[in-house]
């Protein structure tokens, strides 16, 4: 696979391609900065970002689109340059609920259209514009999609994936990792008891053979093995130094290696939500 920083995209089964490595812009909205999702989406297309992954949920969509406008405006990308993933949130699965959802995405960005539109989880909860619904005695208000299947999943050398990779690849299907690097050690919905990813000793010590960083390993890891990654940062060093992998590659011993640090840790188990009668991760993957 011959990917560069210029040139980095993969051809989807019906003839479109996504590029390989894009920008997620997940945020908790209550303690990120105003503004701060339009600067680094701005700053990730300056560095050569063209996949942007972002959903209506993480209520920055309007900055996103500003900043994908002004890239355009200034002519330093087109709007075909631009690969921009948005999600269907729990609330809006029953059909009828699709389209206005899809809309209010399109209103938020101000663009005639996206790229692609995944359902982000397939458990769905009580439909509505309530994001996350509970009862008056603080229980979740749950729904039924049967949606299994249909969104990114999390990929990582502590969680590598094999048999849906395989799958995948026997079906021509392209995995999108989310949290590929980890995740941020959230109590709400990760566990915190999972060993941190870009601490691990051989990925490390591989960052020190490519004069490179641990989260610089992991990411060629993934786009070596035909992986796409949406590592989120709003820090221009990072976003940057995310970008910076397609200068070297891993052998294929080193590739076995890290593919042998697999311990089946999921980061994001939304625990919160174990108890749904869809909740996928009681099933293998």
């Amino acid at each position: 696979m011959n990917l560069s920083a210029a040139n980095h995209l993969i051809r989807l089964n019906d003839g479109n391609s996504i590029p390989i490595i894009g920008l997620g812009t997940y945020s908790e909205p209550k303690s990120t900065t105003k503004g701060a999702c339009l600067a680094a989406v701005k700053a990730a297309i300056d560095m050569g970002y063209r996949h942007i992954d972002g959903a209506y949920l993480y209520r920055n969509e309007h900055e996103v689109g500003a900043a994908i406008r002004e890239q355009i405006e200034q002519g330093k990308v087109r709007r075909e340059d631009i690969f921009y993933c948005g999600k269907l949130w729990a609330t809006h699965h029953v059909p009828h609920l699709v389209r206005p959802a899809l809309e209010r995405t399109l209103k938020a960005l101000e663009l005639d259209y996206i790229d692609l539109y995944i359902i982000e989880m397939p458990m769905a909860l009580k439909p509505g514009d309530v994001f996350y619904p509970k009862d008056e005695n603080g229980r979740w208000l749950y729904h039924t999609s049967n949606l299994c299947a249909t969104w990114e999943v999390e990929c990582h050398p502590y969680f590598t994936q094999p048999k849906l990779l395989k799958f995948c690849r026997q079906h021509d299907i392209l995995i999108v990792a989310y949290s590929p690097l980890g995740t941020s050690r959230n109590p709400e919905w990760v566990n915190l008891s999972s060993p941190p990813l870009l601490k691990d000793a051989y990925l490390n010590s591989l960052a020190k053979k490519y004069n490179k960083t641990a989260a610089q390993v992991v990411l060629r890891f993934n786009i070596q093995r035909g992986v796409a990654v949406i590592p989120k940062s709003f820090n221009p060093e990072r976003i940057k130094e995310n970008f910076q992998i397609f200068d070297f590659s891993l052998t294929e011993e080193e590739m076995e290696n890290v593919e042998g640090l697999n311990r089946n840790v999921r980061f994001v188990q939304l625990l919160m939500w174990s108890d749904h009668p869809e909740y996928p991760f009681h099933d293998e993957y």
